[in-house]
């Protein structure tokens, strides 16, 4: 009646009522108000209080005052959300428990759309679920993943590529409760890509490509048309090893 905000005072008083009859509350959070006005918000474990012959006598509080805690928990939720990068979090059972504007701005579904309903059962298109599945099993199990390209439909029908790296959520004991997803929207280099390898392959000049190791990558109608080798007969395989004369 004396020290609990009113808002908080029923809510107490049935954790204090509850351990009086011997059932035990832990982490039960509330807001105290300070002899000087401030608010401090404390995480409680409240436990009975026994005589010599195990009758409930009164209860035992032990708090925490998670009040910085909270203060950084919610400006982490400010950076996440005005991020310009889609962000999203997903908990131990695969539901959605953080979607920021960006999310929502590249697949049209709002935070409303999507918190507590399963990210790879409704939202992932039905080719990619297990892949994008294995993905988040191993953030949960603490490995993660760099680089994961994978496809969204967005909530007008539009497919969105995305590139995806899934870490792992933790919590103060450093247990992983869950996972957050940070993603890159890759349409538009992958069009331009796609463009690029368009103009490539119809250019009216041979054109080849090798990776670090000299394997083809790139081989285009017109190398095709002058040497008579296509591209399933080059590509992967050595260029100066096994096209080139030894002289």
């Amino acid at each position: 009646k004396e020290f609990i905000t009113e808002d908080f005072r029923a809510s107490v008083q049935e954790v204090l009522d509850n351990a009086l009859q011997g059932k035990e509350t832990d982490n039960f959070q509330f807001p105290l108000i300070t002899k000087h006005g401030a608010r401090v918000e404390v995480l409680l474990n409240a436990a009975s209080r026994r005589d010599q012959e195990g009758r409930v006598i009164g209860v035992v509080g032990i708090g925490q005052d998670i009040t910085a805690r909270i203060a950084q928990e919610q400006e982490y939720e400010k950076l996440i959300d005005t991020a310009n990068a889609p962000i999203f979090g997903v908990d131990s059972e695969g539901k959605v428990t953080v979607w920021n504007k960006c999310a929502a701005g590249v697949t049209g579904y709002t935070d409303e759309d999507t918190l507590g309903r399963h990210l790879v059962k409704e939202f992932i298109t039905e080719d990619f679920r297990a892949s994008v599945q294995e993905v988040l099993d191993n953030a949960l199990q603490g490995k993660e993943t760099d680089n994961f390209q994978f496809p969204l439909i967005t909530k007008h029908g539009a497919r969105v590529e995305v590139l995806l790296n899934a870490a792992s959520r933790r919590d103060q004991e450093g247990r992983v409760i869950g996972v957050v997803g940070i993603g890159q929207d890759i349409t538009a280099r992958i069009a331009q890509e796609q463009e690029y390898e368009k103009l490539i392959d119809t250019a009216n000049a041979p054109i080849f490509g090798v990776d670090s190791e000299g394997k083809v990558t790139v081989w285009n109608k017109c190398a095709a048309g002058v040497t008579g080798y296509t591209d399933e007969d080059t590509l992967g395989r050595h260029l100066v090893k096994e096209f080139i004369t030894e002289d």
